[in-house]
């Protein structure tokens, strides 16, 4: 018996007649569709009108050869994978079917389990490779430019820049206040150049010291530094004929300036505590907040590094400079939100929408993410009212979030996410569990977030 539901169409095709049919009602009993075919001409015949999952082929036919079959399928149905089967089998024979591009090889008289596994496992490796189409789709929507919306002047100033540098080598800078969104551009750029199918590696420069930054861009050998008991592959390797893309590098020590320098100028650089240089092949992708012309003024950065890095600069506008956008952003997080949450909201009054047009968002389009979001999961009608937005925001009686002036910037973006499980937690009398479920997360993940934000057993003071 199969071990797993199956009910996929196949094709099977074989000159003996009586062996076909018999075959094809065992397989019928197994929950497959099965269609028959006689011969060569016959199948390819049956496969110009209807689409089959799967193939059963025997090598010999009157007409013609299991291989030509296959070669066939190959060429114009590459959905659909085959399986070779002969009653003069022999290993050479397994071989050159499975270099030419069968799925499996199978020598009569076919042994039921065997046959149900070689079928299943055809199945399976389909549906592997559909995942992975899918996936690749999927992958190509998060990061291509179709994600990233905006119809403002100034941005499609950058989505015609993106397009007309994707395929070339140049290092390029890309800028921007926190929150504008640098690494999706970063990956957009990527996903348009000839260099998509390869590693997309991103290093945050400000996130590690500058020992720990070192060994994670360069690797290094064993017996480097304490604790260094192996060998590590650093992340200009690891991204090795795709893209490297390097944030907050206006955060780089001097010496790490030198080191970035010559990566920059000759593709070269050595592990640390090693000796042997290493050559490698990537497009070099660097973003910053900060106005490096001015850090090159007061010494805090190289100036021919510079020069180096400062190729090709995409500059991206703040949010309250492109305030057009906002709508078409707001309603793109809540499309994004409803696919998870599947919250009954069908869209934004005309009162929130002018709200938030008239706000000045200093974290930028993460911090009108993380309002959509407490949004979404705060409201109580089918339309999110300016009621249901932060007090700053809407300016009334909600729940007031102290300005970037009084925190830190980290501190300014957390808030919401914290407010947001705060509320869900106080309306389920602190059970975690029934948050979690609220939020569409695992206890894991609330749990964790708690902790981060504060909010262990109701501790954090409200604002």
């Amino acid at each position: 018996m199969l071990t797993r539901s199956l009910h996929g169409s196949l094709l099977l095709v074989d000159d003996d007649r009586h062996l076909l049919e018999s075959m094809a009602d065992w397989l019928r009993d197994q929950g497959l569709a099965v269609d028959t075919s006689t011969g060569y001409g016959d199948a390819l015949e049956k496969l110009r009108n209807k689409s089959y999952e799967m193939l059963l082929v025997d090598v010999r036919l009157q007409d013609g050869d299991g291989f030509d079959l296959l070669e066939q399928v190959r060429r114009n149905y590459p959905e659909s994978h085959v399986v070779l089967m002969t009653g003069y089998g022999d290993a050479d024979a397994a071989v050159e079917a499975l270099r030419a591009g069968a799925a499996d090889y199978l020598t009569k008289p076919l042994i039921d389990d065997e046959l149900l596994m070689t079928i299943e496992r055809a199945f399976a490796q389909r549906e592997v490779i559909e995942e992975n189409v899918h996936l690749r789709k999927e992958l190509d929507k998060q990061n291509g430019l179709s994600n990233v919306v905006g119809q403002d002047p100034r941005m499609i100033k950058v989505f015609d820049m993106v397009e007309s540098i994707a395929d070339t080598k140049a290092t390029i800078l890309v800028t921007g206040e926190s929150g504008t969104g640098k690494s999706m551009i970063a990956r957009a750029i990527h996903r348009k150049s000839g260099r998509a199918a390869k590693p997309f590696i991103e290093v945050a420069c400000g996130a590690l010291p500058e020992n720990l930054l070192e060994s994670e861009l360069f690797g290094h050998v064993a017996g480097a530094f304490t604790g260094a008991t192996g060998d590590k592959t650093g992340k200009f390797m690891q991204a090795d004929g795709g893209t490297i893309f390097l944030d907050e590098i206006g955060t780089a020590s001097p010496a790490m300036q030198v080191k970035l320098l010559r990566v920059l100028q000759e593709l070269e650089f050595e592990q640390v505590g090693g000796d042997k240089t290493h050559k490698v092949d990537v497009r070099i992708i660097l973003a910053t907040n900060e106005n490096l012309a001015e850090a090159v003024a007061e010494g805090r950065f190289r100036q021919d590094l510079y020069y180096r890095v400062n190729v090709i600069n995409v500059e991206l506008p703040a949010l309250r400079q492109r305030r057009s956008d906002i709508p078409l952003l707001a309603q793109r997080f809540l499309q994004d939100l409803l696919e998870d949450t599947n919250r009954p909201i069908e869209g934004f009054s005309e009162e929130a929408l002018a709200a938030l047009e008239g706000y000045t968002w200093p974290g930028n389009i993460r911090e009108l993410q993380n309002v959509v979001e407490r949004a979404v999961l705060l409201g109580k009608d089918k339309i999110i009212a300016a009621c249901d937005l932060p007090r700053d925001i809407s300016g009334g009686p909600s729940i007031n979030l102290p300005r970037v002036g009084s925190m830190t910037l980290k501190e300014a973006l957390e808030e919401p996410e914290r407010q947001i499980i705060r509320d869900v937690l106080e309306s389920n009398n602190w059970n975690r569990n029934a948050t979690a479920d609220s939020l569409g997360v695992n206890r894991t993940t609330l749990y964790k977030k708690m902790k981060k934000l504060g909010l262990e057993d109701g501790k954090y003071a409200q604002h």
